[in-house]
């Protein structure tokens, strides 16, 4: 199936909403699980960067699990970044620890070469021009710093992709249902995203993984 792009940004207050409102535990811990893999003692006291970080579901669980660990959060929708406030107020013992970012790629308000982590989770398949991401990771990310990418994978049918998102999202609000099937179409199949890697001179730093039945992940450690 060919790829169908999608906006760049969630920046309606409907899609914030129906996004932050919605159950993404299984996706959210299947995350969380990965990063565990990369490097559990390192991860505790890490500088991190979270690339499109909508409500900040990730980065909350992050720093909840590493009390040690800071996170700068990027994402360039103001309500997506409202929803995010809203849920660190709520978390005393981690807002501290967090700074929210709104900005699109490529972002002059991020440091170089000063994150020991270089987290995203459902970012790349929103951007029109994917290098954007890779060049970020390149530049924010100290030599050797930890990268996990996580994204949703583009089935080979619309049937397909339909059945994903009757699976997955099928008590969820139309607005949710569309834009999960709309994320679908726009995303990478895993040689796309390998290729992406080759043309950034990262695939022999990081690697390009499928882990579950509409998910890759790329992780690694940056040259």
């Amino acid at each position: 199936m060919k790829r169908r792009p999608e906006p760049e940004l969630m920046d309606t207050q409907a899609q914030a909403e129906a996004y932050a409102g919605a159950d993404f535990t299984e996706s959210n811990a299947l995350f969380l699980r990965l990063l565990a893999e990369q490097g559990p003692g390192e991860l505790i006291g890490a500088r991190a960067l979270d690339l499109g970080c909508g409500p900040a579901d990730i980065m909350i669980r992050f720093l909840a699990r590493y009390p040690q660990a800071t996170c700068d959060a990027l994402d360039g929708s103001e309500p997506m970044l409202a929803m995010a406030r809203s849920a660190l107020a709520a978390r005393p013992g981690v807002v501290s620890r967090a700074r929210l970012i709104c900005d699109k790629l490529p972002s002059a308000q991020l440091p170089y070469q000063a994150y020991d982590l270089i987290l995203s989770n459902s970012l790349l398949h929103h951007l029109h021009e994917p290098q954007v991401l890779w060049r970020t990771v390149r530049a924010a990310g100290k030599p050797g710093a930890i990268v996990l990418i996580m994204d949703l994978m583009r089935p080979a049918s619309v049937g397909w992709a339909a059945a994903l998102v009757e699976s997955y999202a099928g008590g969820e609000s139309e607005v949710l249902r569309q834009d999960f099937l709309n994320s679908l179409f726009a995303s990478f199949e895993p040689a796309e995203v390998t290729q992406q890697l080759r043309e950034a001179q990262l695939d022999h730093a990081l690697a390009v993984h499928v882990v579950s039945d509409r998910h890759l992940a790329v992780w690694g450690r940056l040259p």
